[in-house]
Order: C-alpha cells, then sequence, then structure tokens
C-alpha cells in the first residue's frame, strides 16, 4: 500500500463492518483486515461464489440489512476509502509507543505461511466470539460438531453435516441452527435446551423489552413446528454413542437441582450432535495490546474506547449480544475513531440514537445470559476418563487431580501440570471445561500470538517489530 490508512479495523462481521462504514463516511482511510474470504463474519457468512448459490438469502434472516452493508462497502471500496484484505488472519496488534502508531500482522491464505505487516494511526477491533462446549462422554466422535460449526457448513459450503441431527446444549444460537438444518433438508430429530420456560419468566421484564427479538424467537417455534422438530426443554445430553462416528446421543431431564432426573435417559438415534453453551469473546489481540477485561470481555467506555490510547473495540469481543448490538457498538466506534483521528472531541449526539439501542439491547443480552446459564453440577458429572483437551488428550481425571491432589489454583498451572489447553487451539476448546472442574477462574491467559505462527514469519520481521 503507498498510503497509511488512519484505522485499521480487525474483522468484517456485524461490527466490523459498521465501525469501518462510519469511519469511512467521516473522510477516514480504513483497512478493513479479514481471516475470511468474504465480508460478513458468522452471521452474514456467505456461501463461495463458486458454488453458484441460487437464493443465499434463504440461509439467513435480516437479508435487507447485509444488503445495506454490503452495498456501501463495495461504494466505499470503489472511492478508495475502504481497503478490504480478505483471508488475512491476524495474528498480533503491536502499538509502538513512541510514534504511538500501530504494526497489525497477519498471516496471509489459507496456508497461512507468508506473513503481511501494516501500518495504522488507530485500531477498532472487531473479532467476534466463540463458541463454548462443556464436554461429555463421546463428544470427540466423528459427527459430534459445534452448532455454530454446522450452521458454518451449511451457510459457507451449503452442506448438511448429517442427514439425522441432534441441536442440544442451550443458548439462543440453537434456534436458527435447528430451523436451518431442518429447512435445508435434514431430520432434525430433537432440539435439547437445558433452560426451560421457568428461566424465562424470571427474565420476563427485560426480555419484554425487546418485542422484535421476541418475535423473531416465535418466529423459529413455528418454523420448529412446521418441520415437525421436537422440543425438550430442561433437558440434557448425558452422553454420544458409536464407533466410527455418531450413532446416537443419550439425553436426561433436568431436576430442579439442574441434576438429570433419575429414569428420565432416552436415547435419540443420529448421525449427527450440533452442540453448544453459548458464546465467549474473542480477546487474544485485545490482550496483547493490554487492553482492560471485564470477566471474559474487553472493557470499553461510551465511546466503545478500551483503556489503551487509540484502541477501540465493538461486537462479541466487548461482550456477547448479538448482530444487532454489535452493528450499534461498531457505529459509535467508528464515528468517534474518525472524530478523534480528526482532532476533534466526539458528539454523543450523533450517534444518540444508536447509543440507545446499544443500551437496550445489552440489558436484553444481559437477561439472555441469565437465562441460557449451562446447567450446575455438570463438571461433578463428568466421569474421569472423559477427554476434556482434545489436543492434548488430557482426561477430566488428570484436570481434577492436578487441583485436588497438586494444589493448582489457576488455569496456567493446570496447563502446566496436565498439558491441557497447550495444543492447537491453545484452550480456546478447552478452559471453560478446566475452570468447571478445578473451580479456577476462567482468566484469559495473555499471550503474545493470537493464533500459530511460522517462525520463517517471525524471522523476518524487522528487529524493530
Amino acid at each position: 500500500m503507498t498510503e497509511r490508512p488512519r484505522l485499521a479495523v480487525v474483522g468484517a462481521g456485524p461490527a466490523g463492518l459498521a465501525g469501518a462504514l462510519a469511519a469511512a463516511a467521516r473522510g477516514v482511510r480504513v483497512l478493513l483486515v479479514d481471516a475470511a474470504e468474504q465480508a460478513g463474519g458468522q452471521f452474514y457468512r456467505q456461501p463461495a461464489a463458486a458454488l453458484g448459490a441460487h437464493r443465499p438469502q434463504a440461509l439467513h434472516h435480516q437479508w435487507r440489512t447485509w444488503e445495506r452493508l454490503r452495498d456501501a462497502l463495495e461504494r466505499h471500496r470503489a472511492a478508495g476509502r475502504i481497503t478490504h484484505l480478505t483471508d488475512h488472519h491476524v495474528w498480533c496488534v503491536r502499538r509502538d509507543s513512541a510514534s504511538k502508531t500501530f504494526s497489525v500482522h497477519a498471516l496471509l491464505g489459507p496456508a497461512q505461511e507468508e506473513g503481511v505487516t501494516v501500518r495504522a494511526d488507530a485500531v477498532l477491533l472487531a473479532t467476534g466470539g466463540y463458541e463454548q462446549v462443556l464436554p461429555f462422554p463421546g463428544w470427540t466422535l466423528p459427527g459430534v460438531v459445534t452448532a455454530g460449526g454446522a450452521q458454518a457448513m451449511l451457510k459457507g459450503g451449503l452442506v448438511l453435516p448429517g442427514r439425522t441431527a441432534v441441536v442440544a446444549g442451550t443458548g439462543p444460537l440453537l434456534l436458527p441452527v435447528a430451523t436451518g438444518l431442518a429447512a435445508a433438508g435434514a431430520r432434525v430429530a430433537a432440539l435439547v435446551e437445558s433452560a426451560g420456560p421457568a428461566a424465562v419468566l424470571r427474565r420476563a421484564p427485560a426480555l419484554a423489552a425487546q418485542p422484535g427479538k421476541l418475535a423473531e424467537g416465535a418466529g423459529y417455534a413455528a418454523r420448529l413446528l412446521r418441520h415437525r422438530v421436537r422440543t425438550l426443554a430442561r433437558h440434557t445430553v448425558v452422553a454420544a454413542h458409536g464407533t466410527d462416528r455418531v450413532e446416537a446421543v443419550t439425553v436426561a431431564a433436568l431436576g430442579r437441582d439442574q441434576r438429570p432426573r433419575p429414569g428420565s435417559a432416552r436415547r435419540i438415534p443420529c448421525d449427527t450432535l450440533a452442540v453448544g453453551h453459548g458464546m465467549l469473546p474473542h480477546t487474544d489481540l485485545a490482550e496483547t495490546l493490554g487492553c482492560t477485561l471485564s470477566g471474559t470481555a474487553v472493557q470499553v467506555d461510551e465511546e466503545q474506547r478500551t483503556g489503551v490510547p487509540g484502541v477501540w473495540a465493538a461486537g462479541e469481543t466487548t461482550g456477547v449480544g448479538g448482530a444487532a448490538l454489535a452493528l450499534a457498538e461498531g457505529h459509535i466506534a467508528g464515528r468517534s475513531a474518525a472524530a478523534r483521528l480528526h482532532g476533534t472531541e466526539p458528539d454523543p449526539r450523533r450517534w444518540a440514537a444508536a447509543a440507545r439501542a446499544r443500551t437496550r439491547l445489552r440489558e436484553f443480552a444481559t437477561a439472555l445470559d441469565a437465562v441460557y446459564a449451562p446447567p450446575a453440577g455438570w463438571a461433578g458429572r463428568l466421569p474421569d476418563d472423559t477427554v476434556v483437551c482434545r489436543c492434548e488428550e488430557v482426561t477430566a481425571g488428570q484436570v481434577r487431580a492436578s487441583a485436588d491432589t497438586l494444589g493448582a489454583g489457576d488455569l496456567r498451572t493446570v496447563k502446566l501440570l496436565t498439558r491441557a489447553g497447550m495444543g492447537w487451539c491453545q484452550g480456546r476448546m478447552c478452559a471453560p471445561a478446566v475452570a468447571g472442574l478445578t473451580g479456577c477462574p476462567l482468566d484469559p491467559g495473555r499471550r503474545p500470538f493470537a493464533r500459530p505462527v511460522p517462525l520463517g514469519v517471525l524471522a523476518a520481521l524487522p528487529e524493530t517489530d
């Protein structure tokens, strides 16, 4: 690039797109960096052009919102205000304290063997979230996928993970996954949700404040009925069974103590289990920069600024809350960044509508978190021989022993004693389970790289980096 971009936006999902468009519309040069081949993130994931999808909108809701974002992005790209780098996997963002500028380091292409570095005056982190899956016997069998993974296969590859599916766990994501699979031709044998009506009623006032969201949920429920999908509320997956791949799952009803009721277990034949227990924010890049975290999310102010000068954050990385909240936060972040990069004080009145939407949607998301909390006591029911860390094949018994026998009091010590979290995913899959088994807080571990990096890429960096 011959001209340094003023704002680097990492992530082209709803938050990143909204932020990039808001900044570009106010005269800021924007570099939009994303790991996918097309913009949209997981929520607006598009099938590859080579697949020739005739009606991609059938896999989405809020399609008109996506069309507006897509068309605006194309206009800004054509005008030279936004440079969109696709298939760029950002592994580190570094702030130079002397120049107060940023270096964004990425790996290029599917092989991720070539390094690319770009410079910016400010950064907006819109890195999204990732799924939480709590282990159970049989969860490592082929055919057991995350709920979001099943959705990604359908949206991005136009393929079904199997012909007969069980969708299980907890959280609002299970609804679009189950309806999407059913509409695409899979037989969804059951939707197994650990939350129950009582949890919804306890949060009724906060949920009722967003009638549009409730109507969206009702629409999913109607489609489940139309496809004759059996819904099992206050149930949980006890085990998955099979040899070469999953062949059936055992589910059981949860009692008032959120433990499986004796005698309630039932076996459901299937060749796919799509399972998820909510989402967690992606904070790797923010941690490397030294941003303050509140719990598991990046802490931001009313302008979506982090505690690091020149760094904004928006979307699921600041707390999981859905696409509409991500759009509102991204818009605010983009406008704030544009004003401050131009050397002016932002006027919050300019984004008052987005701020009001942010407040309402964050309250709604907080209520949903309470409704869809994973069932208590799951860790105590997990057999010792169940693999918890799939990368390093560490069992629940080994993890428990690290705390009960060897005295580990934090996730890093558990990792050193058992290797749980040392594999390719660096604990993204197993850390919540390890925390639940040991009682250690789920504290994000600061690491210099957000993904594995070839030594050749590191060696090619200038010494200043």
